[in-house]
């Protein structure tokens, strides 16, 4: 069985002191992969070099948006220059956050907006993420893939059946996260349910969000094997199908890493 870890912050406490033991624990659960997330400009040569130093290790460069108003001056430029090192595959993670309103929301979609620039000039898929923002996403991302190519992954999905379906008619793919394990998510599983099968991806968003049955402890990416199984279950489908499937997947989406 193979899988990848299509969203994890390595160089986050937790996980960035014991980084070598921590990506031998995955390999050891068949994880091949590690998609390694930017969230502030500070991070970029940090996350890229973990992705130097590992061959299954990939880099994205991007502003979570809770950061959107540390970086006022960020335009697509700068995004696009970072982006030119070989193991950058993603430009992200950007998007729209209204649950904790850590900046201004104006200058969260204008950040957003810059992301999406940079992923149209330099052919990557964007890492979105949204929280409590689904119209203001949904509504930016239709006007921006009516604008020109632009693909990525909605991450960490938490959201409706009704943002789900309209990020896969716009031709974007769904990762889900520990959170789909957890008893109170009924309303996620659902939804878990009907995403296709040529769409789906897995992650940890370690060290966040620990699948069932490590919550409580810090999540770490060999768990993305816990979720893959309890997915496989919930969909009735084997597990290393659905593991090489969103394999597969990945490397679909994620172009540059397969070259």
């Amino acid at each position: 069985m193979t899988l990848i870890d299509s969203h994890c912050h390595l160089n986050y406490a937790g996980l960035a002191e014991r980084q070598e033991e921590v990506l031998a624990t995955a390999r050891g659960r068949g994880v091949r992969g590690f998609l390694n997330i930017s969230t502030r400009q500070s991070e970029w040569d940090e996350v890229v070099g973990a992705a130097e130093r590992h061959a299954d290790v990939w880099a994205s460069i991007g502003v979570h948006p809770h950061e959107a108003d540390a970086h006022p001056d960020l335009g697509a430029a700068a995004l696009v220059q970072a982006a030119q090192h070989p193991r950058v595959i993603a430009i992200g993670e950007c998007g729209l956050d209204y649950y904790y309103d850590k900046s201004d929301r104006a200058a969260q979609r204008e950040r957003f907006a810059a992301h999406i620039e940079a992923a149209r000039e330099t052919g990557l898929p964007l890492v979105v993420h949204t929280r409590v923002a689904e119209e203001d996403t949904a509504e930016i991302l239709m006007r921006e893939t009516g604008m020109g190519s632009v693909t990525g992954v909605l991450h960490c999905f938490t959201g409706s059946a009704e943002l789900a379906r309209t990020a896969l008619d716009l031709g974007f793919y769904i990762s889900l996260s520990g959170i789909v394990t957890f008893k109170n998510a009924k309303d996620l599983q659902e939804v878990a349910k009907t995403i296709p099968y040529d769409r789906l991806l897995v992650e940890t968003d370690s060290p966040f969000l620990a699948p069932v049955p490590h919550r409580g402890k810090p999540c770490e990416p060999a768990f993305v094997a816990d979720t893959a199984a309890f997915l496989a279950d919930l969909r009735g489908e084997p597990l290393d199908e659905l593991a090489a499937a969103t394999t597969d997947n990945f490397f679909k989406l994620f172009g540059k890493a397969a070259a």
